[in-house]
């Protein structure tokens, strides 16, 4: 199996678009791990930079410590060769440390850090935590910024001068100011990555901070239409880019904003909608409603109407 320096990850990564497989379910909310590996299976054949197993999209927050690292194995075991895989680190510190180190025996190939779960934290308390996790894993670090982990300028560069293995920032916050700040100040050294929800929305004002990629919600059921948004988006066609937001992905966001929790919910119905179901949500989330399902699935069926006839955007 290929190894990645963080070096080497951090500049594959950059390379293309990223993916946040779903956690597939079964009815009664149980892992379906067959399912999941046909996912990951499938979501390979596209040709994504990166997958990252068991994050926001996966659930993380409603999978068990036992469920976790099982995910993050059968990614691994149905990726092919040199695609690479990236597990969760998650809660407090000390927990976080574990699931590093369970991801990395998993055969992960990075760490994506997630905010420290309920208490709010002190700058000097992100830094710490940021470390203890680097420290523990010899595997590349993306801190995930976003929530209770809102870091300064000043913290990450405290980090990337303590932690040669971090070597992402993944944006869930939208600060065009500090943002720029770090790409001026740290480029090269990081990787940074569009983390808002449905990212597509913002990827072109990302650009012109610098951000090549993000990771992809919708890649999970229109994956050919994801790769062709990110390719007009670096090329800059902003005649195609609308097209697509106007045609979908902004009503895709009127049936997301609905109910808090879809962000992730609609992902899973989305497919639904194309005939590769991932099961439901798990508690505290919610599923779409059956008439926002249906809106979702006319939705999905109206996209080809923005592409080539000779084209399949679902990618089913």
């Amino acid at each position: 199996m290929t190894s990645y320096t963080p070096d080497e990850l951090r500049t594959i990564l950059g390379s293309g678009l990223l993916s946040f497989p779903v956690t597939h379910a079964r009815a009664d909310l149980s892992l379906d791990e067959d399912g999941y590996r046909e996912h990951v299976a499938w979501q390979a054949g596209f040709g994504p930079a990166g997958l990252f197993a068991a994050g926001g999209t996966g659930e993380i927050f409603a999978l068990t410590p036992a469920e976790v690292p099982r995910v993050v194995r059968a990614a691994v075991a149905e990726a092919p060769d040199g695609l690479p895989i990236l597990g969760p680190a998650a809660y407090g510190t000390a927990q976080a440390v574990q699931m590093a180190r369970e991801a990395e025996q998993a055969g992960a190939h990075g760490i994506l850090l997630f905010p420290p779960y309920l208490t709010e934290v002190s700058q000097d308390g992100l830094v710490a935590h940021v470390r203890a996790v680097c420290a523990a894993t010899s595997l590349g670090v993306i801190v995930y910024h976003r929530a209770n982990a809102r870091f300064t300028a000043e913290s990450i560069a405290r980090l990337t001068e303590t932690c040669p293995n971090l070597i992402g920032f993944k944006d869930g916050v939208g600060d065009v100011e500090l943002m720029t700040r770090l790409y001026a100040g740290l480029d090269g050294r990081l990787l940074f990555i569009g983390g808002l929800p449905t990212a597509e929305v913002y990827a072109l004002p990302y650009l012109e901070m610098g951000l090549t990629t993000y990771s992809s919600a919708i890649f999970n059921f229109v994956p050919r239409f994801a790769l062709d948004f990110h390719r007009s988006v670096l090329a800059r066609d902003r005649e195609d880019v609308y097209l697509r937001l106007r045609s979908f992905v902004l009503p895709y966001l009127e049936i997301r904003d609905r109910s808090a929790g879809y962000p992730v919910s609609i992902v899973k119905a989305g497919l639904t909608a194309i005939g590769r179901p991932a099961g439901p949500v798990r508690p505290p989330l919610t599923d779409l409603t059956g008439a926002e399902q249906q809106a979702l699935t006319t939705l999905i069926e109206g996209i080809a109407q923005v592409e080539h006839a000779d084209r399949d955007l679902v990618g089913s």
